[in-house]
């Protein structure tokens, strides 16, 4: 029986929604499937960038992350001594346009479920909250990995990609208030948003909601199923507090492992008093 099957009921009317990110809260251990495309796209162009630093600004859009990564000043040098010029928003297309095809191709095989999500996605409908979801993906990608998902058993009411938008991505609020106005929740208040990035973090704190920060299944740890298994506890219990600093960092009220983790942080957000999650941080 999973877990979240022992726990009792919420309060009723207590929340409406919670809203998820997809790669490293609901698919995708380590939040893969991104970060090596990053690399590889990159290095078409002869730029070498590491895994961290591809890790860096996850969670903003995939357009958005490029001209980021651009900036930073490792890759900002390479770029100048192979091109003897700053990068201009041509060269960012360009890196763009060679990402796409290399994410849309390679997503299936990162599609399977974070262990737990698909209990606990029953579970949040168990008690009348409505399942919003938003991604860094732009639509083409995740058009692709929805039905895959799907077919898994992660099957959000509603999903908004990147690039969905004209006001943009995260860090604002846009994409999580796009999932307010398509579930029909009247306050934002009663919503919660869960993601493993800083960016998802803001983006939920933007939109006035609860935060729950994931410091285990994505891409703050960054590490597979078997990566994180193979940790003394000691080694563990570092990754995690370094995830969860960054996420505390970012706005989360709480931060847990995974999604199989989120019943109870459900459960020990509705048992606070503080109507309104602006400028409260659970412990």
């Amino acid at each position: 029986m999973p877990q979240s099957a022992l726990l009792p009921s919420l309060p009723p009317g207590r929340f409406d929604a919670v809203i998820f990110d997809w790669a490293g809260t609901l698919v995708d251990v380590g939040s893969l499937a991104p970060t090596q495309i990053f690399v590889e796209a990159f290095a078409a162009f002869g730029i070498m960038v590491t895994l961290d630093q591809a890790r860096g600004p996850m969670g903003l859009s995939k357009r958005d992350h490029i001209r980021t990564l651009l900036q930073t000043p490792a890759i900002a040098t390479q770029w100048r001594a192979q091109c003897g010029r700053a990068a201009t928003d041509a060269d960012i297309d360009a890196i763009y346009h060679r990402f796409m095809p290399m994410q849309i191709e390679k997503v299936g095989d990162y599609s399977a479920p974070i262990p737990g999500a698909v209990a606990t996605l029953a579970w949040l409908r168990d008690q009348g909250l409505k399942i919003g979801s938003c991604s860094g993906y732009p639509r083409q990608v995740l058009d692709v990995l929805l039905p895959l998902a799907a077919a898994q058993g992660i099957a959000p009411d509603h999903a908004v990609a990147g690039d969905d938008l004209p006001a943009g991505g995260r860090p604002g609020p846009y994409m999580a208030l796009a999932n307010v106005l398509a579930l029909g929740v009247g306050d934002v208040r009663k919503c919660i948003k869960v993601d493993d990035t800083a960016p998802g973090i803001e983006e939920g704190r933007n939109a006035g909601m609860w935060c729950v920060g994931l410091a285990l299944s994505g891409n703050e740890a960054g590490l597979t199923l078997e990566e994180l298994d193979a940790l003394s506890p000691e080694a563990l219990s570092a990754v995690r507090e370094k995830a969860a600093a960054r996420l505390y960092a970012a706005g989360a009220h709480l931060v847990v492992d995974s999604i199989a983790d989120l019943p109870r942080a459900v459960m020990c957000l509705g048992a606070l008093d503080t109507p309104s999650p602006v400028g409260h941080r659970a412990a």
